[in-house]
């Protein structure tokens, strides 16, 4: 689709936008969102006719691109058959949504709960969790993210949490690895993995193993940085919660559904959690959708019990209509291998010669596409090119490479100190090296900032 400038409609959309939308995350003064024309594969364009290709997946959600054609065929043959249906009935869109999905998830995660995203996802794995154990406490990570709702956001491991932080919510932090910045002053992976372990372990013990519920980690880290788990990790935390009778909960909400160049993040792992949590990548968010998927064990604690919980929307119809549509695609086009393919010969390879010629690259992570650049002011001290949470002036370094991206077409996935590269798995590798070459440029003005 080629993009026509509409500069009046865009202004229009502009000011209807600036008048009566809330936007998250934000202080609604000092924003000034895109007005966003139209979108197609990997590229959108604005009202003026830039088109941008999109490094970031929308919220890295877009795994099959933009507009993909056979899932907007599935949404609207769908909507022509059966719009909405309540979720206490048994309909084919459902059904068949929760059967791909149990087809893929690892070991015996074979019931799925569906819910309308990835923040109420996690909700209601943890409240399985406690009903389960008869436990009060979750244990989660520094550096995470779970989602914005009450008990995710406290759940949560980075500021996001701060400003709805009770106090009172039962959840514990502590240190998962990660090398670079190692807490633990390992060295090696090896001692990063067994120190990282130790510290869990103590944090139970000074808990109270009877006391905890649940423990949830993001399978590899998105927002907090890609921080792909150094082997053995995940496994020992496996082998920690059987230990204590603990729930084992792994977060794909951005991992899942072909990112890393797996169905699952824990293929990579060799591991099974008790619970798994997706959403994003279901259905590339074309329609709101997530859920839960269940192990046989704490499927059964609710097998004559009721499950106190539920959502009007659960297993939407226009939803799972699109996810059935989208992990066909997947399976039939080649996605997962796609995104595993490229990630290991393009992606991982270019970045990495991106990293030798920039000093502002202090270092490169990732898989498949997924993928991250932590940038640095000194690659000695490995001090920050941003300090952690900056804004205003202080975040002036990020935000000068930031523009430049998107001035060169590109739009970035920027947090904190890094930015990411996470394309939808359907890119291909000729954009793939139309938007790396844009981010070589961009780091230049990342390196100005550097020491």
């Amino acid at each position: 689709m080629t993009p026509q400038p509409n500069p009046e409609a865009g202004a229009a959309v502009k000011a209807a936008d600036r008048d009566h939308v809330f936007h998250s995350w934000s202080a609604q003064e000092l924003i000034d969102p895109l007005a966003v024309a139209g979108a197609e594969g990997s590229y959108f364009w604005d009202y003026d006719g830039r088109r941008y290709l999109d490094f970031s997946s929308g919220l890295v959600y877009t795994n099959v691109g933009y507009q993909h054609p056979r899932v907007v065929a599935a949404i609207q043959e769908q909507a022509g058959r059966m719009t909405t249906f309540a979720p206490a009935f048994a309909i084919e869109a459902r059904s068949e949504a929760a059967r791909l999905i149990a087809e893929r998830t690892p070991g015996d995660l074979d019931k799925i709960f569906f819910t309308n995203g990835g923040a109420d996802a996690v909700e209601h794995a943890i409240r399985m969790a406690r009903l389960h154990t008869g436990r009060p406490k979750v244990l989660s990570a520094y550096r995470s993210y779970h989602g914005g709702t009450q008990q995710a956001v406290n759940i949560t491991g980075d500021p996001r949490r701060w400003a709805s932080d009770s106090g009172t919510a039962g959840v514990v932090h502590f240190w998962a690895p990660y090398l670079y910045r190692s807490r633990f002053y390992a060295e090696t992976e090896e001692q990063e993995c067994a120190r990282a372990l130790e510290h869990l372990e103590t944090t139970i013990a000074f808990e109270g193993p009877s006391t905890v519920a649940a423990i949830i980690l993001e399978t590899i880290p998105g927002t907090a940085g890609i921080m792909v788990p150094p082997p053995g990790y995940l496994a020992g935390v496996r082998e920690l919660c059987d230990k204590y009778g603990i729930v084992f909960v792994l977060d794909e909400v951005m991992a899942g559904f072909g990112r890393t160049g797996e169905w699952f993040a824990a293929d990579l792992f060799g591991v099974t959690p008790d619970l798994l949590t997706f959403a994003k990548g279901v259905n590339s968010g074309y329609v709101p959708l997530g859920g839960v998927a269940i192990s046989g064990a704490i499927a059964e604690t609710f097998g004559k019990r009721p499950y106190p919980g539920g959502l009007t929307y659960s297993g939407h119809p226009l939803a799972c209509a699109a996810a059935v549509a989208t992990i066909n695609v997947m399976a039939e086009e080649g996605v997962v291998e796609n995104a595993a393919r490229l990630g290991a010969n393009v992606v991982g390879p270019q970045l990495r010669e991106l990293a030798a010629r920039h000093p502002s690259v202090g270092e490169v992570r990732g898989v498949g596409m997924f993928w991250a650049l932590e940038l640095v002011r000194d690659r000695e001290t490995r001090e920050p090119l941003v300090p952690y949470n900056a804004a205003g002036e202080a975040n002036a370094p990020m935000a000068a490479f930031a523009s430049a991206a998107k001035n060169g077409g590109l739009w970035p996935f920027v947090n904190m100190n890094r930015t990411h590269v996470v394309p939808p798995c359907t890119v291909t590798e000729a954009e793939l090296k139309e938007g790396l070459a844009v981010l070589d440029a961009a780091l230049s003005v990342a390196d100005e900032y550097t020491k």
